[in-house]
């Protein structure tokens, strides 16, 4: 912990960008912190945070506060670099805030968030093994601190598949000219974060995208809204389906615990696309269970979540500071379970004011969502909502 204030000293304090010991280690304060000596160790440190304040109405009709949300919604540390040799690194990400620690699904805290191990075969071909992101829908692999809203889509919310632990392969083929294909492959325990030994299933998920015109500047096919201001048209298309095999919770890697495992399969399709200021996210998210609905001894019901989701988003930078972007997510329930799942349809509007890139920004949304597909504002259960967050980070 001492080593940790140490680096956060040095960063506010302005001192030299790099610091030598007498045994040539060196300390540099730039894109966080980094920690190296020679070619045998580095470590990246980082921490960031979301302090949020929001609002839900009563109803469409009725705009009188339901309720607030005033937290920090998460407080992270991430350490990565390699030991040893550059081809063998690390991925550490630890979580801290209530929201972060799967205590409403589980009531156990999970501060684990990633924690992975990779080798360099090659520049284009890497294998990792442990905890981290499985290569589901694209705005869940997008980090929730290069969003261009406060949190992401109720569509992702019902329907990612998030984190799991086991094995990950990925590949990136170049093509003629500046097009390339990334494959992404996993194993896993489809369990989700930090679970026990349950049972014998496993979960098998498969990606591939396509990049046309070639990789887009600072990865920004994994970064939402185009601050990079991309001079020519950069497109990512991918797709994922991913199989869990007697899984346990409704989500799969997510959710509360079903009575019974189910198996169940996760087909999604996404895209990214930027050219000078202007970004478009469109997905589509689908999820099936032979039998999704689930029941104890005493007559309580938990169903896989089935069904589909689609997200869009469409945002436009107005200076290279400020962005304005608009949402639309819906959620469908399958026939099987439309008795104990409403549809919900989202509409988001939203204000970025990027200080320090995605790093630090402030950031306002407002929105309405709407049950049933019915979006008068008298119709039950439809609402007004509305969030301020400020990301602040190194």
């Amino acid at each position: 912990m001492s080593i940790i204030l140490s680096f956060m000293f040095l960063a506010e304090s302005g001192l030299a960008q790099v610091v030598e010991s007498d045994e040539r280690a060196q300390l540099n304060v730039d894109e966080g912190i980094s920690f190296s000596k020679d070619s045998l160790f580095l470590l990246n440190f980082r921490f960031r945070m979301q302090n949020r304040a929001g609002f839900n109405t009563l109803g469409g009709d009725d705009l009188e506060i339901k309720d607030f949300e005033m937290r920090v919604r998460r407080l992270r540390l991430r350490f990565d670099g390699f030991v040893g040799h550059p081809k063998l690194q690390y991925y550490i990400q630890l979580a801290f805030s209530k929201a972060d620690l799967d205590l409403e699904a589980t009531a156990v805290a999970q501060p684990i968030r990633d924690a992975i191990l990779y080798y360099f075969v090659s520049d284009n071909f890497y294998i990792g093994f442990g905890q981290s992101k499985l290569p589901g829908n694209r705005q869940r692999v997008i980090s929730s601190g290069n969003l261009q809203f406060a949190d992401r889509s109720i569509a992702n919310s019902y329907f990612t598949i998030d984190r799991d632990f086991g094995l990950f392969l990925y590949n990136t083929i170049p093509l003629n000219g500046p097009s390339l294909i990334q494959l992404k492959g996993v194993v896993s325990t489809g369990d989700g974060r930090n679970a026990s030994a349950i049972n014998n299933g496993l979960a098998y998920t498969g990606r591939v995208e396509y990049l046309p015109f070639g990789a887009f500047s600072n990865v920004g096919d994994y970064s939402e809204g185009d601050l990079e201001f991309e001079y020519t048209p950069k497109l990512s298309i991918g797709t994922t389906l991913s199989t869990n095999i007697k899984a346990t919770r409704t989500g799969g890697q997510l959710g509360p615990e079903l009575y019974e495992n189910r198996n169940m399969t996760s087909f999604i399709v996404d895209a990214m696309f930027k050219y000078v200021g202007w970004s478009f996210l469109g997905e589509y998210m689908q999820r099936t269970s032979p039998n999704p609905i689930t029941t104890n001894d005493e007559g309580d019901i938990r169903f896989v979540q089935v069904g589909k989701g689609i997200n869009t988003q469409l945002g436009r930078m107005i200076t290279r500071k400020m962005e304005l972007s608009m949402r639309y997510s819906k959620i469908v329930p399958d026939k099987s379970i439309e008795d104990l799942q409403d549809r919900v349809d989202e509409l988001l509007i939203g204000y970025s004011w990027y200080i320090n890139g995605h790093r630090i920004k402030l950031q306002a949304n407002f929105g309405y969502k709407w049950l049933e597909g019915l979006y008068q504002i008298d119709n039950t259960g439809n609402s007004f909502t509305g969030m301020f967050q400020v990301e602040f980070g190194i």
